[in-house]
């Protein structure tokens, strides 16, 4: 007997058991103590009820977590927070959000998974693509038939309606072929089956087999507004801190910010949504943390404001919030720079270096368009710095003696425009101190140029062709600040106007600062940066230059090292300035000379006489 009994089939698990098994293993690696207390009260004081069942709306997710309502986002959230609660079992998707699968929604929401999940892929892209997208029903349901969950009941949301809608459109989309990968299994998906040790688990997780995914533009454009806000959250800090960035002035600028990163994602005159296939691709150059604000944002569901000790009872009974301001993220904004902006740079720079770590050392607006007074204001940051530039775009016919001017120092050759918009705003982001050049350029391989307006676009440094960028100034050179081109070559004096030469992908500013010129030549390699992946074709943008600024990146120290040696090279031009020589007291010019170690020994300081 107990031979047949070892002999049975082992009894196979269901969804339910393995989903539990893995949620255990969350809660056991993922969160303290503390903090599993805190997700358990946070979500017994939110659920709802029904029968025996506990669980969470949509408009408790969005007021829990402070969503303004302004960004009319929320939809889009729970739509996300729906699906990955049912993790590792997509199929299963969307699903009622009871404890279990918000403990999968937090972890991954924090990329926590990582410390269960570390020996395959850790990377959450696909996951979180697949749980913005809406599908093409009429093929999909080719091809498989409709789900049953294990109640043969269809998952309700708390309006009775079926939120399995929202996951698919009725149109079918001709570019569907690009896409081939999205029916592949998620790799995070795989790496939780490889965990859980089953192998009819690869089986049951297979998810099904859905063609013409899209994220629909208008749905991707709320939420990078959201992102946008969320990216300087701390884990305590909350959505309600940063009010003031969804009103006014700020709200329209956090759009446009949002604007020019969609543009970069899809043409939303020519397609609906946006494919896998590109959004995979672009993403890790251009904007590699641009779901870090959901870290932030969902760290609250693991503090309890039941036990935020920042709490304080008055007369034993009347709980008051201690108030809680958000530090603003600038010290002050500049004329292109503000915190929406700020937002948009830290998609593709470490946050870390920028919310409340950069200021200003140079403005063309106050300090004056020269190459003097950038080096003035500039030179003495041992830091990294931000250059933004932003101007408005040049006639293809010159207009004026200027415009004649600039365009006769560039090569013949041009392309066509980078955008239908007149606006544009380029920057660069330097490790290294500015310094004048004169026979090679300075700058290193994480040297990173970008555009931040119409398009959100970045173009990585090379490591094969190191001419990053270059000051050089009169007379041993041509006068020009130039990013991604050719040093330029001493001046002859029977040269006048030098011809600039461009580089493949290159940013240059001539000596005024009243002009600038973005070259992108995408048939062309060996440059000193990358050409982009957003827009594969040749094209130039010459513009008039309104705004010049630039920011250091660093702390206090940064700040007060700068400070000193301004002052000491103040203190020795004010010396200089109070040498009198010349004056006829030859004696005592003699005698000042000699102290300095100018003359005197066999050294001549030549006739004062």
């Amino acid at each position: 007997m107990g031979q047949t009994l070892s002999d049975e089939t082992p009894q196979r698990r269901t969804h339910e058991d393995l989903s539990h098994e893995l949620a255990l293993r969350f809660k056991d690696k993922c969160f303290t103590s503390f903090e599993f207390y805190s997700l358990k009260d946070v979500f017994k004081s939110l659920a709802d009820h029904q029968d025996t069942m506990k669980y969470l709306k949509e408009d408790t997710v969005a007021r829990y977590l402070e969503i303004p309502d302004i960004l009319h986002v929320s939809p889009v959230i729970f739509q996300m927070v729906s699906y990955l609660g049912a993790f590792p079992f997509m199929q299963d998707a969307p699903v009622v959000l009871e404890l279990p699968q918000m403990i999968m929604v937090v972890v991954i929401m924090t990329e926590r998974y990582r410390k269960v999940l570390a020996r395959g892929s850790t990377d959450r892209t696909k996951l979180l693509f697949k749980s913005l997208a809406v599908y093409d029903r009429k093929l999909s349901e080719v091809e498989i038939k409709p789900i049953v969950t294990e109640t043969n009941e269809p998952v309700q949301t708390q309006n009775g309606r079926s939120h399995a809608a929202g996951f698919a459109v009725d149109h079918a989309h001709e570019d569907d072929a690009e896409d081939d990968d999205d029916d592949d299994d998620d790799d995070l998906v795989l790496t939780a089956f490889e965990l859980l040790d089953v192998k009819e688990a690869v089986q049951q997780g297979h998810a099904p087999t859905f063609h013409g995914a899209t994220i629909p533009s208008d749905n991707f454009r709320k939420l990078l507004m959201l992102l946008l806000l969320a990216a300087p959250l701390d884990p305590q800090e909350s959505l309600s801190m940063y009010s003031t960035r969804v009103v006014g002035d700020e709200l329209e600028s956090l759009r446009s910010a949002a604007e020019s990163i969609l543009a970069s994602f899809v043409d939303v005159e020519k397609a609906p949504g946006i494919k896998y296939a590109h959004f995979k691709t672009v993403i890790p150059v251009i904007c590699p943390n641009l779901f870090r604000g959901f870290n932030g944002l969902f760290e609250h569901f693991l503090f309890s404001k039941n036990l935020d000790l920042s709490k304080h009872k008055i007369d034993g009974s009347k709980t008051i919030e201690a108030p809680k301001m958000a530090q603003p993220l600038l010290t002050n904004n500049g004329d292109i720079l503000n915190a929406s902006v700020l937002s948009q740079i830290s998609l593709f720079l470490p946050g870390s270096d920028l919310f409340r770590k950069v200021r200003l050392l140079y403005s063309g607006n106050e300090a004056g368009f020269s190459m003097g007074s950038f080096q003035t204001k500039v030179f003495n940051w041992q830091a990294p710095t931000l250059l933004l530039v932003s101007g408005t775009r040049l006639d293809d016919v010159p207009d004026g003696g200027q415009e004649s001017a600039f365009a006769a120092t560039l090569p013949p050759r041009r392309f066509r425009h980078g955008s239908k918009s007149d606006r544009l705003t380029y920057g660069v982001y330097i490790r290294e101190p500015w310094k004048h050049t004169h026979k090679e350029c300075f700058g290193g391989s994480d040297t990173i140029l970008f555009q931040l307006e119409p398009y959100h676009d970045v173009f990585p440094a090379s490591t094969i062709n190191k001419e990053y960028v270059t000051f050089s100034k009169a007379p041993a050179n041509s006068p020009v600040l130039a990013v991604g081109c050719p040093h330029p070559q001493p001046t002859k004096a029977t040269r006048k106007a030098e011809l600039h030469h461009l580089g493949s992908v290159s940013l240059l500013l001539d000596d005024s600062f009243e002009f600038g010129v973005f070259n992108h030549d995408y048939t062309s390699r060996g440059g000193a940066f990358r050409p982009s992946l957003v827009r594969k074709f040749n094209f130039q943008d010459r513009f008039q230059i309104e705004n010049l600024e630039v920011w250091g990146c660093g702390g206090d120290k940064e700040a007060q090292a700068q400070a000193e040696r301004w002052a000491w090279e103040e203190r020795e031009a004010e010396a200089r300035r109070k040498v009198n020589l010349g004056t006829g007291d030859i004696e005592a010019d003699r005698a000042l000379l000699e102290m300095a170690g100018l003359i005197g020994a066999n050294r001549s300081g030549g006739s004062m006489g």
